[in-house]
């Protein structure tokens, strides 16, 4: 007890009594310094923790610091969407600083399953200190400065022996964006003198705060489904060197401690990663930031919260490549100081200097145990070929021939990944799928990344845990929609695909007198769409099938939601409506076909009432406090970067100021809308009977169930009377397995219904991580898709919810108010923007949801 007291009492003198204006707070263990290299207190002008870093000082200081030393080279590896640079900092002694290429081709052979040769004794180690994917989690930041300085400045002889022994390449800011968002509002609320009161502004940033980027996405889920450009850019650098550790440096509530691993046992029944990772590597390392953190009288906890069971974060996807991925979680000051409600006062100093001593502990320990890394990391990859020779599945074979673009945007990820994939060299059918040459793939599973090849198709119901921290399924096939089949025996392989832009064979779009027509069934069909009608095309939709010869005189057929592009019913001219049609099949790789007839050789003739005008959509979409920032970044997103189209974002507060006249869609996410009054909520009822479209999201349908908005209704809990003593400690583990984290089920659709044109099979995966029961709509015609008898496809969900609750419900519903309709979507169909399969279902309710007419 004395000892704990003393510990507590040691923390506490240092928080309040931190010396800001001092470097030796943090540095004095390393003296003394190189009086040439500048500490970031002289090259900022303030003390670090006194104020919040922008992004550009801290570029500018490790250009600065490359520039100055022979110890540094500063790189630039990718932009952000708001064009910040995204920078390395490559640190190491002179010698291996200029021969960096001969070192990094000595590294690779680590990870050449085919080598035999023995790892030199004097191959240093690669380091990865990543710092900062969230923005508002700003101290790890701070301490990368800290950090390099050190490495550059300090003389001590363990620094030398750090750099002869060691690369480090340090990522200061993962996620700019979202750091100057954050640094903005900490710096202009700061009073001097501080403020503590955790009610102060500085506290408190307003939606959609600084956790995210630009399109407020989660960059720490974003590894492994790489979809933005900070993830990409940072995945095309790491697969370029494969470092041996990788840091992941986080901030948690502001009332607890500091956390570093082991984490808590890893969620899958049989990991796919080496044991040795997660025991051997993890309990190696935590001797150091034990010892670390107990030197400064730091209070930790380890091994009860987080799991790297998904494989997108920065603390697990670099243990699919060999790495050892170390997750760190120190609680935030959220601002300059906030006084806690135990009576501590929590600086931001303080939380700096937590992630300075266990960046410094990690290299530390990265150089000493040097050998073990580089061994394991080469068994890694040698283990790889010896896991896959004993599976059954051989190979993997896929593609859609129907929608190119959403292979293509499939296959692009796995390249990314440094999977190998090749061309299919001869027609066949297996499991009655068939997949043609022309455009269908196969991936061997004996290869370096076969425990990537795994979970890209290898599905899962069976857990150690039932509480995780994230996702429980991550089959990126199923995010895709992507039809495939595992093959057993051998297959004969084409060409090693490498560059997608061979794979792009549009053929050159015949002028045509009387018609154009695109098929819906490519996932670039909407934007090229509106693509048209933004330059003044008419557009047309076929309602029902038709086959009808095309300028390639072949008879060719066509499925509903085919678009009519008619020529003599322009308001533009037909040279003009021909150099459009051209430019817009280039731009987003889609087939056009010329015809020259309306009549129809099967189906429906191209002047029937089948075939409808499209109206141009106007998408609103309502974001602000109480709504979910990720499902609107979603949806921003999409529209922005692959539709191309504009979507106004209203604050939910300047509601009243909406013209709802000047908008055809409205988009509605989770959150919380009870600021929308009953006067507010008509104003919505009667805008959707106009004949608008109102598309709701997730928990939105709550909301509009139960403001009675439409007739739909949810399914409710059937209250069990009989109550069960359970242990006390077992609440958390049985009250968080009835939440569905994240998994994967199959649905049925209706393939007459608009919602599901473009679609060729009634069977789609669907990715749900809410519990919103929609109850299947009492209007026989409104249900357009409902979960299969036997739907769990990947992932964890409990028997009560499975049965009592996801079985019975509906997961897609088109309710009517007046001419218009209401979208309901029980899952979240844009979910990180990674679900390309079942992005065409929100996209067709705002397309052609205006076509839907609800059947009474």
């Amino acid at each position: 007890m004395r000892k704990i007291t003393k510990i507590i009492l040691v923390v506490l003198i240092a928080i309040l009594s931190i010396p800001v204006q001092a470097q030796e707070y943090f540095l004095k263990k390393y003296a003394p310094f190189d009086p040439k290299i500048p500490s970031p207190e002289e090259f900022l002008g303030y003390p670090v923790g006194s104020h919040h870093t922008r992004h550009d000082r801290i570029v500018a200081y490790f250009n600065t610091l490359a520039e100055i030393s022979d110890k540094a080279l500063f790189t630039q590896y990718g932009q952000t969407f708001e064009y910040r640079p995204l920078i390395i900092l490559t640190i190491s002694d002179p010698v291996n600083i200029s021969n960096l290429d001969e070192i990094r081709d000595r590294h690779l052979k680590i990870i050449d399953p085919s080598d035999e040769g023995s790892i030199p004794d004097d191959l240093p180690v690669f380091i990865n200190l990543g710092y900062g994917v969230h923005g508002n989690e700003p101290s790890s930041a701070e301490a990368a400065m800290l950090t390099a300085y050190t490495l550059l400045a300090s003389q001590n002889s363990q620094i030398g022996n750090y750099l002869e022994n060691a690369v480090i390449f340090i990522d200061p800011t993962i996620n700019p964006d979202g750091r100057d968002r954050h640094t903005w509002w900490a710096n202009m609320y700061k009073a001097n003198p501080l403020v503590g009161d955790p009610l102060d502004v500085e506290h408190n940033e307003v939606w959609p705060r600084g956790r995210t980027n630009h399109y407020w996405f989660d960059l720490n889920r974003d590894w492994y489904l790489a979809i933005n450009p900070e993830s990409r850019g940072k995945l095309e650098w790491y697969h370029h060197w494969y470092p041996n550790v990788v840091t992941d440096f986080h901030e948690m509530g502001s009332g607890s401690t500091y956390f570093f691993e082991p984490m808590k046992d890893n969620g899958s029944l049989n990991p796919i990663m080496p044991k040795d990772n997660y025991t051997t590597l993890n309990d190696t390392f935590a001797r150091y930031y034990q010892e670390g953190l107990d030197s400064i009288g730091s209070l930790y906890f380890t091994k009860e919260v987080f799991d790297g069971t998904y494989p997108g974060y920065g603390s697990s996807y670099p243990d699919l490549q060999g790495g050892l991925a170390l997750l760190f979680e120190q609680a935030s000051s959220r601002g300059h100081l906030q006084k806690m409600d135990n009576g501590i006062t929590l600086s931001f100093p303080f939380t700096i200097r937590n992630q300075y001593v266990s960046s410094m502990a990690t290299i530390k320990a990265t150089v000493e145990n040097k050998s073990l890394l580089h061994n394991y990391q080469r068994d890694f990859f040698k283990s790889a070929l010896t896991n896959a020779s004993g599976s059954q599945v051989k190979a993997y074979v896929f593609g859609d021939q129907y929608d190119r673009n959403r292979t293509l945007a499939f296959i692009d990820k796995l390249l990314l990944h440094k999977i190998e994939v090749y061309a299919l060299s001869e027609e066949i059918t297996i499991s009655g799928k068939k997949f043609k040459p022309d455009f269908g793939f196969i991936i061997p599973t004996e290869q370096a990344q076969y425990r990537l090849v795994q979970s890209v198709f290898e599905t899962y119901n069976e857990y150690r845990d039932s509480v995780f921290y994230d996702a429980s399924a991550w089959s990126l096939v199923n995010f895709y929609n992507m039809s495939f089949t595992g093959v057993t025996g051998s297959l004969k392989k084409g060409e090693l695909i490498n560059d997608l832009s061979k794979l792009v064979n549009v053929t050159q779009v015949e002028r045509s007198d009387y018609a154009y027509i695109i098929s819906w069934e490519d996932y670039n069909a909407p934007a090229f769409l509106y693509y048209l009608q933004d330059h003044g095309v008419l557009a047309s939709s076929a309602l029902k099938p038709f086959a009808i010869s095309t300028n390639l005189n072949e008879d060719r057929q066509f499925h509903p939601g085919t678009l009519l592009i008619p020529v003599k019913r322009q308001s533009i001219s037909e040279d003009s409506l021909y150099h459009l049609i051209r430019s817009g099949s280039e731009k987003f790789n889609a087939e056009v076909h010329s015809v020259e007839t309306g009549f129809s050789s099967s189906g429906i003739d191209l002047g029937s009432g089948n075939i409808t005008n499209l109206e141009k959509p106007g998408v609103l979409m309502i974001i602000g406090d109480g709504i979910s920032s990720y499902e609107a970044g979603e949806v921003w997103h999409l529209l922005d970067t692959r539709m191309h189209m504009p979507v106004t974002k209203v604050q939910i507060r300047q509601f009243d100021r909406i013209e709802f006249h000047k908008y055809n869609v409205m988009v509605i996410v989770s959150g919380n809308y009870d600021r929308l009054d009953s006067v507010k909520q008509q104003k919505i009822k009667d805008w959707v009977s106009q004949g608008n479209t109102l598309v709701a999201i997730r928990n939105a349908n709550n909301w509009i169930i139960k403001q009675k908005l439409v007739k739909e209704e949810l399914i409710k809990e059937e209250k069990d009377t009989t109550i069960e003593r359970l242990p006390y400690i077992s609440a958390r583990e049985n009250i968080g397995k009835e939440r569905i984290g994240g998994a994967i089920f199959e649905v049925e659709l209706d393939l007459t219904h608009p919602l599901c044109f473009g679609y060729h099979s009634n069977k789609l995966p669907v990715y749900r991580n809410s519990t919103v029961w929609l109850k299947p709509s009492k209007n026989p015609y409104s249900t357009v898709a409902r979960y299969t008898e036997d739907p769990l496809i990947d992932g964890f969900i409990t028997d009560k919810n499975l049965n009592d609750h996801l079985k019975k419900s509906a997961s897609l519903i088109v309710s009517k108010i007046g001419d218009g309709r209401v979208v309901m979507f029980a899952e979240n169909p844009n979910f990180r923007g990674s679900w390309y399969g079942t992005n065409r279902l929100f996209l067709n309710g705002i397309f052609l949801g205006q076509k839907i007419q609800v059947p009474e």
